[in-house]
């Protein structure tokens, strides 16, 4: 994260305000929307780390995006565009997500395979998780074809990474050192 100490308080006060409205639930989607398009979407993930783009057109371009976005998302992209916090908006978004699911005995494991995992091994990463935290879990599933193989595991801020591409680069600096 790049500011997780930020990150945590924006979302902490959407969280609040989400549940003040009776709608954490619906903003939680929102947020769940957020972190996919942005993890889709290299074009929107640069749009929001460019200096060069005014903070105008960035907010155009969020609103457009998330225009089904319920009141208090689109309300804190604008708090985020004001005070100049935008490019934090993922990670953020990671954080309500976070917080909401702590909140509820619940936690999502996002998993970033390089292909298509099987309902077996789905099944066998719920079960392992399970065990672990003692919380109901979720997967958010993702590809990334750059890992040429296996998979990076991640839950709330541990992280583990069983890709080729991350055993490559262990064993480059190895070589290289």
């Amino acid at each position: 994260m790049k500011d997780s100490r930020a990150a945590i308080r924006y979302a902490k006060a959407a969280l609040s305000l989400a549940k003040d409205g009776n709608v954490a639930e619906v903003v939680e989607k929102d947020m769940l929307s957020i972190i996919a398009s942005v993890e889709a979407s290299e074009e929107l993930s640069d749009l929001l780390d460019s200096p060069t783009v005014a903070s105008t057109d960035k907010q155009k371009v969020l609103k457009a995006v998330f225009k089904s976005a319920d009141k208090i998302t689109l309300d804190l992209i604008d708090v985020l565009i004001q005070n100049k916090r935008i490019s934090i908006l993922s990670e953020v978004a990671s954080a309500y997500v976070t917080l909401s699911e702590s909140e509820k005995d619940e936690v999502v494991v996002d998993v970033v395979a390089a292909s298509p995992l099987s309902k077996d091994l789905e099944n066998e990463i719920i079960s392992k998780m399970k065990s672990i935290t003692a919380k109901n879990v979720s997967l958010a599933v993702s590809i990334d074809e750059s890992l040429i193989g296996g998979f990076v595991l991640r839950v709330g801020d541990l992280q583990y990474n069983a890709s080729i591409a991350h055993q490559l680069d262990q064993l480059k600096r190895e070589l290289t050192a």
